[in-house]
Parts: C-alpha cells; sequence; structure tokens
C-alpha cells in the first residue's frame, strides 16, 4: 500500500479507518498495475494517468468514487456530480461486498473517460475504452 494512503487511513476514526484499510486492500489487489496516490487529499487510483477509483471521508460515511462509474450500468452506483462520476456510501465494514467491488473495479479497467485531459479539452470528455 502506498505509505501515503496508509498516513490518510491512519488518521480516520476506528471505523472509517476499517473501511479505507479493506477498500485499499481490495483496490490495490484488483488494480496492481494502477498509481496510487494522494490527489486533492484523497486516495485516488490512476491507469496510464487517468483517474478511475478512490475514496474519501465524508460527515456520515466513507464515499467510493469510480470516475467513470456512471457508464458502469451498476444500480448500486449512484450518480456523482455532473460529469460520469458514480459513488457508494459505506458506514460500515459489513456493506463491503468483495464480489461486488471486483466486479466494479474490472469495469474501471475497462470502461474509462478522459478525465487526464479534461482541462486541455475544456470540460469535454471523451471513452477512452
Amino acid at each position: 500500500m502506498n505509505p501515503d494512503i496508509s498516513v490518510y487511513n491512519q488518521h480516520q476514526t476506528e471505523l472509517d479507518r476499517l473501511i479505507c484499510y479493506r477498500l485499499a486492500a481490495i483496490i490495490d489487489s484488483e488494480l496492481k498495475e494502477a498509481e496510487s496516490k494522494i490527489w486533492h487529499r484523497h486516495p485516488v487510483w490512476f491507469l496510464d494517468g487517468n483517474p478511475v477509483a478512490g475514496y474519501s471521508k465524508l460527515k456520515s460515511c466513507i464515499r467510493l468514487l469510480f470516475w467513470s462509474g456512471q457508464s458502469f450500468d451498476e444500480p448500486e452506483l449512484k450518480n456523482e456530480g455532473s460529469f460520469k462520476a458514480a459513488e457508494f456510501r459505506f458506514t460500515t465494514i459489513e456493506q463491503i461486498d468483495e464480489k461486488q467491488l471486483l466486479s466494479w473495479l474490472k469495469k474501471a479497467r475497462e470502461i474509462q473517460w478522459d478525465y487526464k485531459n479534461i482541462v486541455k479539452r475544456r470540460g469535454l470528455l471523451i471513452r477512452l475504452k
């Protein structure tokens, strides 16, 4: 695990820390080729410089975000923001369904919108895969 992500996780409450470490372990195991780092103060995983998955602490939960998640056709993921992102919110570690999460991560690898170049394209997203 990226040491900076481990520090981020350590700064969470006990319950949130468990959720964060479990999410990071599963994401790391599925996206072995991804670069992980703290980006905009939150753990994020990148494939070829493109953000695909990450999580953050919200007031009442840990939010798992998939930058291209609206294209996954997964009803459990809720639309987030004005682009293609979708999220799932965790309040307990028991909510982490590893099989479901692995399925979402496979889709994160296969279905990507080009966030890496969104500024250069003035807000226009183009599908990569």
